[in-house]
């Protein structure tokens, strides 16, 4: 195994953990951007462009009769082929997390319809299913299996929203285990039948699967439930007569409990398993090589990389299968760079060079990958337009087919994932809303101490009513590092009292007359 950093010239911060990678005649393909797409790259298709170490992110385009794909993060996809031996196959893709944090539960075939030597377009169509659909989830896996002269595709595990009478506005974004029901597929007739077997009896996600002619073999994975991992090796028969189909479950010995781990296939017959999670806070940093033979089936330690110190003490990884026993790594950057979105990349090669110069392997390979589900949210932009097809011309120039946000203007939002405070726990990789009124942002109040500087709502216990009353009034606010300072700063300004005016009482005169003789007796008394 040989360990390569890469570093990529365009936008990195693009890459998240939830991202998936296509692999195209040799060319790979990355799917599940941050954010909704923008004009440079309408599709949200990238082309991986790897050349000296420096990887390129160019523009794919769409057909104009394709649907409308949306950015999908953690969805679960594979390689779809007429039969084993053909050589032109599309991508079926299905559920995943969009940008506005909603569950998908459509499904699209991906395939490539022209190529030339500076532009790949593809053509999405959207399939409907009827019978037992698969309800919207992400963090699930999809094979297809071949017996007897037909193909099926088989759906499993992955995590789904609360339903909607047990959800509330403090736990709005709360998920659960999807049923450990078995799914599968006929694309050629459009229906859907599920399945339920006794040796599984806990929903999973973020597991490995691997198809091999009629068979799926299920490892690891994560039960929200339980929070355990499963140390389970499950294997899946699927036998398709002329009649209805039949499904078998074993669990085979030898199983490893880890979850998020990345599948790569070397041979026909080994699969290479590389990082993953032994636990919340416990990186997995073994490899194991997975052999799957008509005879045997066993999972074998092998030799691990020379990992560097950032692999080793970082907190959390992610990545995705390139294809031809490749696989693409990231790790977060530094957090007090520039851009703390940023991530570091490495390429993992498990295949000598000369075996990289095999035959594209043809046996299906599915694995769900991510930072323990760190991505209930994550930064998203605005979009600003969506079309399918760009113009002849359009990214026909060597220094224009390259994607780079700074020719649209920052609109990273880079500000709303700072360290406000220092108890702030408000990380982009593992955020999800407070407040009913976030959506894919975490509420910020300025406060006015200084200069003024912004802090988190949620950072500062604010409730959501004393937050709306905030923001509706013209008053300023401090945070509370600085309420108390700003009290000390305070005099306290002089209470001046109201005088009451006097009420005036108006009284009536009473005019009395007085005859002659009582004037003189008046007069008389006064003067004695």
């Amino acid at each position: 195994m040989s360990l390569q950093m890469v570093s990529i010239v365009s936008n990195s911060s693009l890459l998240q953990p939830g991202f998936s990678l296509l692999n195209f005649d040799g060319h790979v393909f990355f799917f599940g951007q941050k954010g909704w797409p923008k004009r440079s790259c309408p599709t949200g298709v990238f082309l991986l462009d790897i050349k000296q170490n420096e990887l390129k992110m160019k523009p794919a385009l769409f057909s104009k009769d394709s649907c409308y794909l949306p950015p999908l993060r953690y969805p679960a996809l594979c390689v779809l082929r007429r039969d084993t031996r053909a050589d032109e196959y599309q991508y079926i893709i299905h559920g995943g997390k969009t940008p506005n944090n909603d569950l998908s539960d459509k499904i699209y075939f991906m395939s490539l319809v022209s190529k030339t030597s500076k532009k790949m377009t593809f053509q999405c169509t959207e399939k409907d299913l009827g019978g037992d659909v698969p309800e919207a989830r992400y963090g699930h896996t999809i094979n297809v299996v071949h017996s007897q002269g037909k193909s099926m595709s088989v759906l499993f595990g992955g995590r789904s929203y609360a339903p909607l009478a047990q959800r509330t506005t403090e736990k709005w974004n709360s998920v659960v285990d999807c049923l450990p029901s078995v799914f599968l597929m006929d694309f050629e007739f459009g229906c859907c039948t599920s399945y339920l077997l006794p040796e599984l009896q806990d929903g999973l996600s973020f597991h490995v699967s691997i198809a091999r002619d009629d068979t799926v073999y299920i490892l690891g994975g994560h039960s929200l439930q339980n929070n355990t991992r499963s140390p389970n090796f499950y294997k899946l028969k699927i036998d398709l007569p002329l009649g209805s189909p039949s499904v078998t479950c074993t669990i085979l010995p030898g199983g490893i409990s880890v979850s998020s781990a990345i599948v790569t296939q070397i041979s026909d017959t080994e699969f290479v398993l590389v990082g993953g999670y032994h636990s919340d806070n416990q990186k997995r940093l073994a490899c194991n090589t997975i052999v799957l033979e008509d005879s045997k089936t066993e999972i074998v330690e092998s030799v691990s990389p020379e990992w560097t110190p950032d692999i080793k003490h970082c907190r959390m990884w992610f990545g995705c299968d390139m294809g031809k026993g490749s696989v693409l790594l990231g790790i977060p950057g530094a957090s007090k760079q520039i851009m703390p979105d940023a991530n570091y990349f490495y390429i993992l090669r498990c295949k000598g060079t000369e075996e990289d110069k095999e035959e594209e392997l043809i046996t299906q390979i599915c694995s769900q990958t991510s930072s323990e589900d760190p991505g209930d949210s994550i930064p998203f932009e605005d979009s600003e337009e969506f079309c399918f097809s760009a113009g002849a011309n359009s990214f026909d120039a060597d220094d224009a087919d390259m994607y780079n946000e700074d020719d649209e203007g920052d609109e990273s939002e880079t500000g709303y994932w700072i360290t406000c405070c220092a108890s702030c726990n408000i990380d982009m990789n593992t955020w999800v809303p407070f407040y009913s009124t976030e959506l894919n942002k975490p509420a910020m109040i300025l406060c006015s101490s200084g200069a003024g500087h912004w802090v988190h709502a949620q950072c500062m216990d604010l409730s959501e009513t004393r937050l709306l009353s905030l923001s509706e009034a013209n008053v300023k606010y401090f945070c509370n590092k600085h309420v108390d300072l700003n009290k000390g700063l305070q005099t306290p300004q002089k209470v001046m009292c109201l005088k009451k005016p006097p009420i005036k009482t108006l009284r009536k005169k009473k005019t009395i007359k007085l005859s002659a003789s009582m004037k003189k007796s008046f007069l008389r008394r006064l003067f004695e």
